[in-house]
Order: C-alpha cells, then sequence, then structure tokens
C-alpha cells in the first residue's frame, strides 16, 4: 500500500517556485525514495507532528542522514542519540529533549520518518 504527501517544491527547472509534488510514502509514512527528501518535504511530513522545523530540527535531520549514509541502514534510539551526541555537542541531545524538539514519544521512528528515511529495524 502506498500513501503519498504534496510538498511545495523550489525546483529550480520549473516556472512556477509553488510547484507541487506528490511523493510514495509507505504505510508507515515514510518516504519510499529516501533520495527524493528536502527540507521542504521534511516540513510537509512534520505538520503531522504538530512540529515546525527550525534550524536545530534540521541539523538532527541532516545528521540522521549522515548515520544513514555512514551505517547504511536507519538507526535505532541508543545509536540514534550516540551518534547525535558525537557529531552535535553543541545541542546537549537526550531521548528526552528529541521527544521534546518532535513532539513525539517515538524517537527513532518519527526522526527517521522526518529525515525521509525507512523505519529503523525492530521500531513500533
Amino acid at each position: 500500500m502506498t500513501h503519498s504527501t504534496n510538498s511545495h517544491s523550489s525546483n529550480p527547472h520549473s516556472n512556477n517556485p509553488a510547484e507541487t509534488i506528490t511523493v510514495a510514502l509507505d504505510q508507515d509514512g515514510h518516504l519510499c525514495d529516501h533520495t527524493l527528501w528536502t527540507p521542504a518535504l521534511a516540513q510537509q511530513l512534520a505538520n503531522t507532528l504538530d512540529v515546525t522545523l527550525h534550524a536545530e530540527h534540521l541539523e538532527v535531520l541532516q545528521q540522521v542522514r549522515a548515520f544513514f549514509v555512514k551505517f547504511n541502514h536507519a538507526p535505532a534510539t541508543r545509536p540514534l542519540i550516540k551518534w547525535l551526541q558525537q557529531t552535535l555537542p553543541e545541542h546537549d541531545i537526550s531521548n528526552q529533549k528529541l521527544q521534546q524538539l518532535f513532539n513525539t514519544g517515538l524517537v527513532a521512528r518519527h526522526v527517521n520518518r522526518l529525515a525521509g528515511l525507512p523505519k529503523p529495524p525492530n521500531c513500533l
């Protein structure tokens, strides 16, 4: 089963900067193709959590994507937090902080979803 979401794109090849694009989502709301991710698309996905993304959110999401590139899988909660503590020490990352920042108790699942990545293995 595939769902879709709409997002506004600033496509440099388009004459319409507010062009609406549709992307395929899996049954859990994760992008089917992680290479289509943009910060604007992340905001579209964040709207489902009533979260407005700011610079700190985007730094976290970029680091989650870096984890995926380096290790070839989406991080579960403990590796996610350890990675963020190492790569973003100035943000004093903890599970509680991520829960507050992203307005969810399912940190790994939703942070990976907003980063355009698949649901981590063994995740609810």
